[in-house]
């Protein structure tokens, strides 16, 4: 296992974030070339097969 830390500047794209706390732009890099400039690694798209599951519905146990 491994502990590491990375510091990136969020994706102001994702509405899911609360805004920046201060006026001043961020410094931090991207998370992608922060894993690679501070971790060494390096994403790459990439297609392969996968599993998927689909719920048609859902209902709540009865009681036994």
């Amino acid at each position: 296992m491994f502990d590491a830390l990375v510091e990136f500047a969020p994706d102001e794209s994702n509405s899911r974030l609360p805004p920046p706390t201060s006026d001043e732009p961020a410094t931090a890099p991207t998370l992608f070339t922060a894993l690679q400039e501070q971790l060494g690694l390096k994403l790459e798209a990439a297609r392969g097969p996968g599993e998927s599951i689909a719920i048609d519905s859902i209902e709540r146990p009865t009681e036994n």
